[in-house]
């Protein structure tokens, strides 16, 4: 279990999923949190990562740093994807293994499992298909990280465990209209749409990629914080279970239920207050159709999330108005 004053590195602490661990620590008086922005350290540097881990010598390490985007930025730069990912989580597990890491949680995604995985997906059906075409690269970078985790574990005897969240949203999400994920695209979407529409009984609609039929789960980024502080905080013998698993130290952390694109759209637009229409563009892709996590593992160690996605998506609309985002 992790102490209080253990030295605690928070890798990608300004990302969406590491500023909610930082703060969800914080919060909890861990005193020894380690952070670097991407100026200070630059995590695709070997160089650089082993220095750092020489001088800070951290006991802890949350890996949450990574390349991200959604399906746009996914087929634009395949070879940024599958490049920078290899390489943050190469250096750092490396380095956390030299440097005597006692334990570090790798964060990955749901993508990595198979394109038409049955459903709900639990943690063996990794490996046991063909990918998602357009994210495989991003996904063999994270699949590579999970082999990692479980190959120092082998020869090393490390303690480096592998959680695979579903999509996660909230404050310090990415909101750029080409690179990021469905869910903070529409809220940028649908704000926008409001805004043009200001004062005309007629908007123009608002335009969404695919047929809007496929499903996706959702999961607020600070109940994901909480789940990873809570797996780091887990009982030796519990820990160690997850860590010798099959298909590998593997768990995930997820909502547990889904909804189609289009069920999205309409309660984003609901909670924004956007009049018009909606309009699908079946020319663009769908992506997987259908990609629900089986979180019986993790509930089975007695996480659950507490924050329901219609409460979640008014909680990042509010961060976003008042921090300015669009």
């Amino acid at each position: 279990m992790m102490n209080k004053n253990d030295r605690i590195y928070i890798a990608g602490h300004t990302g969406l999923v590491g500023s909610a661990i930082y703060h969800r620590l914080r919060s909890q008086e861990y005193s020894e949190l380690i952070v670097r922005t991407h100026s200070e350290l630059d995590l695709i540097n070997q160089s650089e990562v082993e220095a750092f881990f020489k001088a800070e010598r951290p006991e802890i390490v949350f890996l949450g740093a990574a390349k991200v985007g959604g399906i746009s930025a996914n087929n634009t730069y395949p070879a940024e994807f599958i490049y920078n990912n290899l390489s943050i989580q190469t250096h750092i597990i490396n380095a956390s293994w030299k440097t005597g890491v006692k334990r570090l949680l790798f964060l990955g995604s749901s993508c990595i499992y198979p394109r038409e995985c049955p459903q709900p997906m639990k943690e063996e059906y990794l490996l046991t298909g063909p990918l998602e075409a357009t994210n495989e690269p991003y996904a063999i970078a994270k699949i590579a990280g999970i082999k990692m985790c479980q190959s120092y574990n082998r020869q090393y005897h490390t303690s480096f465990l592998a959680a695979m969240p579903t999509n996660l949203f909230g404050p310090n999400d990415n909101f750029d209209p080409d690179t990021s994920h469905v869910l903070p695209a529409l809220i940028r979407r649908f704000h926008e749409a409001r805004s043009r529409a200001a004062g005309t009984d007629h908007p123009p609609p608002v335009e969404i990629w695919g047929t809007g039929e496929p499903y996706r789960e959702f999961l607020y980024v600070d109940d994901c914080a909480d789940a990873c502080v809570f797996l780091m905080n887990l009982e030796d013998r519990k820990f160690n279970a997850l860590l010798h698993s099959e298909p590998g130290p593997l768990i995930n952390i997820g909502f547990g239920k889904d909804l189609t694109i289009r069920e999205l759209a309409l309660k984003i637009k609901h909670i924004i207050g956007f009049k018009g229409d909606i309009r699908f563009d079946t020319s663009k892709p769908d992506g997987t159709f259908k990609k629900c996590l089986d979180v019986s593992r993790i509930e089975a160690l007695g996480w659950t999330p507490e924050i329901s996605l219609t409460d979640g998506i008014k909680k990042t609309y509010e961060w976003c108005l008042n921090h300015s985002v669009f």
